[in-house]
């Protein structure tokens, strides 16, 4: 059994897509991080970074429980635990773990950052919003490049790195992108998101998710809490 530690998430949708996919057994434990529960002693014994997701395998290495935080490190352990989605061949896991990079890197904390100050910020500051908006799409315009070679990103199998990523593009309104400008991308977003496995992990935890629009939401999240000693 993997508990996984979670929230309704680009990156918590990464973990529980991956898992459906395997058809390992799993139980999510919600973690509410508008509520604050990313900071509770419980949750940073296994998360020090107080971020989600984390996970916590029953049946880790020579049968002994192991706990792990950050969603790509996540990823590249479930998919060498059961050896899908992460190539044997030298080369072509070293190009899934390039991509899995790029997404960790680049995708996630740029597109994060145009989320926050299209979206959650409370004022408006232009130069952010263009300096992100910029940012996203430059990075579509490398998927886009590449997706136009490969039918996913580290090649033409399916792997972490389109697990990882995909999540991440879900939200493309809200990064000031135009799907359609990026045909490649689109085509690569459309056969993905149609995945029953897919359909079913972006569905975990989804019912419990609420909009950070409380003041208290907006501060556990983004104020002097997220800096506090824990």
């Amino acid at each position: 059994m993997i508990d996984v530690y979670s929230w309704a998430t680009p990156n918590g949708h990464k973990i529980h897509i991956l898992l459906e996919e395997l058809g390992l057994e799993y139980k999510a434990i919600p973690i509410d991080i508008g509520n604050g529960d990313q900071f509770t002693p419980e949750f940073l014994a296994i998360s020090p970074n107080n971020k989600i997701p984390a996970i916590v395998d029953s049946d880790g290495p020579d049968g002994k429980p192991l706990a792990l935080f950050e969603s790509g490190a996540i990823l590249f352990y479930l998919a060498e635990k059961t050896g899908k989605f992460l190539p044997a061949d030298p080369v072509g896991r070293y190009t899934t773990m390039e991509w899995l990079m790029f997404q960790m890197g680049g995708v996630g904390p740029m597109l994060g950052q145009a989320h926050h100050f299209r979206i959650y910020a409370p004022e408006q500051i232009e130069y952010a919003v263009n300096r992100y908006s910029n940012e996203a799409r430059r990075l579509y315009n490398v998927m886009d490049k590449r997706l136009a070679v490969t039918q996913f990103l580290a090649g033409n199998e399916y792997s972490i790195a389109d697990i990882a990523t995909f999540p991440w593009t879900r939200s493309w309104k809200n990064q000031g992108i135009e799907l359609d400008e990026f045909p490649n991308v689109k085509r690569w977003f459309d056969v993905i998101s149609s995945r029953p496995a897919v359909i079913r992990g972006v569905e975990v935890l989804t019912s419990l998710r609420k909009e950070h629009t409380s003041d208290k939401s907006r501060e556990v999240l983004f104020g002097a809490l997220q800096y506090a000693k824990h």
